[in-house]
């Protein structure tokens, strides 16, 4: 499970894992926007990640990082956030694990600087969903999902069986040329 932390919306993705098959199972995000107190959102947050972690039972959830700005508000209302939904999963002793913005892109695009759109295109082409939610916090939460697999995955190896060369004939679609 994949979840992009937000004030406004969070993301979420969950997806499944046969030996190298990647299968979405669901992705959508949860609506924080119409509630203006912000101790509520960070409520509704841990609630609604927990009901999710007991719906869908996933083994691990990763979660993106807050990234440095300028306004270090928004960090702190960020990281409250993220906090929250760890929370949630550690209650249901889940493994958590963390991916920088720029690590979840590049695992998914081979771009660190990638534009949300673009994740979700690359998404979209990879699980074949033809229509994209026009909200992306959507595909962000499955993105960190997707990026967390990648990252877990056993080391590829220089040379033999489990050589680049057969990681590049095997996942074409991860390859980026130009």
């Amino acid at each position: 499970m994949g979840i992009d932390p937000g004030t406004n919306f969070t993301g979420f993705g969950i997806i499944s894992v046969f030996g190298k098959k990647l299968d979405v199972i669901d992705y959508g995000f949860i609506e924080l926007s119409k509630k203006k107190d912000a101790y509520e959102k960070l409520k509704e947050i841990f609630i609604k990640v927990s009901n999710l972690i007991d719906y869908y039972d996933p083994h691990e959830v990763a979660f993106e990082s807050p990234f440095y700005g300028e306004n270090v508000q928004s960090m702190l209302k960020l990281g409250r956030a993220q906090g929250v939904a760890m929370a949630a999963a550690l209650t249901k002793g889940r493994d958590v694990f963390e991916y920088a913005p720029r690590k979840i892109k590049l695992s998914i695009t081979g771009q660190g600087a990638a534009s949300k759109e673009q994740v979700a295109s690359f998404l979209g082409k990879m699980f074949k969903i033809t229509d994209l939610p026009s909200n992306l916090d959507s595909t962000d939460g499955l993105a960190v999902a997707v990026c967390h697999y990648y990252q877990s995955v056993t080391v590829i190896k220089s040379s033999g069986k489990n050589s680049w060369s057969d990681f590049i004939k095997n996942n074409p679609d991860r390859v980026k040329n130009g």
